[in-house]
């Protein structure tokens, strides 16, 4: 079942691992930093990525140094600056800028790629919805589809709803068995923020199609984990909603998602909805 983790003072130690007892195979961390602070993370086991949320650090992996990582003051002004962090190695992360936020996502892996950074530039973007149909959504894909080849099971990405509120998941859909071609086995975590700081969501989580299934009051700083539900959200009007998504697939990286049949005519009329899906895969 799903588990909200409302917001809370982590004091840099991981609000998801191997002890949340839920996941298996995900892992999130939320740093924050002040100038000439630095932060060691290790994770054996896992493969992660690195983003910075707002602020500038350097980040060594190895014996390569990533300089001045993180370009934008505000998370919600510019796109975000990220390093890969391949399975069983650490990194070191020096706060530059006054302060920093850092979002460290990471995943279960079998092979060990090369380390390499994912800047602003090189972030995917794709943008649909409309504000007729209360879902307009843009994502930047950190680690997606250009990724393929480099990374091994890890799918991380930034959603914003754009404008005043609107639904985010939605047509409704799941992604827990791994039955191809219809759907993939991915745990996934959100970790939400909103502009402005006072906003909320409603978050749904249900198993079966004619549920009625529990529907979660999240936050800015409310870290949710998924693992067998649809789950479609909805910002209240007048803010915007942003969540950090952590995906990890269990047989494969690229997601298929399975949509509630009920719903599933709705994809007809979301604009650019079919590229979104496409840009999972």
């Amino acid at each position: 079942m799903p588990r909200h983790i409302p917001a809370f003072d982590n004091q840099n130690k991981p609000i998801v691992d191997d002890s949340t007892n839920m996941l298996e195979r995900s892992f999130f961390n939320r740093v924050v930093l002040k100038q000439g602070e630095e932060f060691h993370h290790e994770i054996p086991g896992y493969e992660t990525c690195i983003t910075l949320c707002d602020g500038t650090c350097d980040i060594q992996v190895k014996d390569e140094t990533f300089l001045s990582v993180g370009e934008r003051k505000y998370l919600f002004d510019g796109k975000p600056d990220s390093v890969y962090v391949p399975l069983n190695q650490s990194a070191t992360i020096t706060c530059k800028s006054e302060t920093a936020e850092i979002f460290i996502a990471g995943g279960r892996a079998e092979k060990e790629y090369t380390a390499f950074r994912i800047t602003p530039e090189e972030v995917d973007k794709v943008q649909y919805g409309s504000d007729d149909t209360k879902t307009h959504r843009k994502i930047y894909h950190i680690l997606g589809q250009k990724q393929n080849g480099k990374v091994d099971k890890l799918l991380v990405s930034e959603l914003f709803t754009v404008g005043a509120g609107g639904w985010s998941g939605f047509p409704p859909h799941k992604h827990h068995v791994d039955r191809l071609p219809d759907e993939t086995n991915h745990e996934e975590i959100y970790h939400y923020k909103f502009h402005p700081s006072h906003g909320f969501a409603a978050q749904f989580a249900y198993v079966e199609e004619d549920d009625f299934g529990p529907v979660y009051h999240v936050k800015d700083g409310s870290t949710f984990l998924l693992d067998n539900s649809y789950h479609p959200v909805v910002t209240a009007p007048g803010f915007t909603m942003y969540y950090f998504t952590i995906l990890v697939g269990k047989a494969q990286r690229p997601l298929v998602q399975y949509f509630e049949p009920a719903h599933k005519d709705q994809l007809k009329t979301i604009p650019g909805i079919m590229d979104m899906v496409a840009k999972f895969k």
